[in-house]
């Protein structure tokens, strides 16, 4: 098993433990009740709210342990003052198609909508540890991406 840190922001591990508690105390519940009136309609052979609920709850059992998993490894990072992108900094960031401003988090927190992005990303990974100024080179599907680092939070 890999017992590897997961690096979570704290707002982070709130939101993974409100899922966890969600799934075990609510959405196990509801499952279970899809499963005994799929259960009460008889064969379950050709039931289809049968195999959807066990479907379902495959998938919530599933999530809980890989959720029980990430958060007893989980290592929260606090924002600190720092001249140099680490887990947890937020970085503007200038290129050709305009300016962006990305927080660095772990891959279980990386949210592209939320402009949180992975320390284990090409463009994360390619920021660690660079400062204010830098460039910093990329390739993407589309080519070579540059940008530069405007401001460091």
């Amino acid at each position: 098993m890999n017992m590897a840190k997961k690096y979570l922001t704290k707002e982070g591990l709130e939101k993974l433990n409100k899922e966890l508690d969600h799934l075990k105390n609510v959405a196990r519940k509801e499952v279970a009740i899809k499963l005994k009136e799929a259960i009460s309609q008889g064969d379950l052979k050709e039931n289809a709210g049968y195999d959807s609920a066990k479907d379902e709850q495959g998938f919530i059992e599933a999530r809980i342990r890989e959720l029980k998993g990430i958060i007893g490894q989980a290592e929260v990072v606090e924002k600190k003052e720092s001249n140099k992108v680490e887990i947890c900094s937020c970085v503007s960031l200038s290129s050709a198609s305009g300016e962006d401003k990305f927080q660095i988090v772990g891959p279980e927190e990386a949210d592209i909508m939320e402009n949180k992005i992975s320390f284990k990303s090409p463009l994360g990974s390619a920021l660690l540890n660079k400062k204010k100024g830098d460039i910093v080179k990329i390739i993407t599907p589309s080519g070579k991406t540059e940008y530069k680092i405007i401001n460091i939070e």
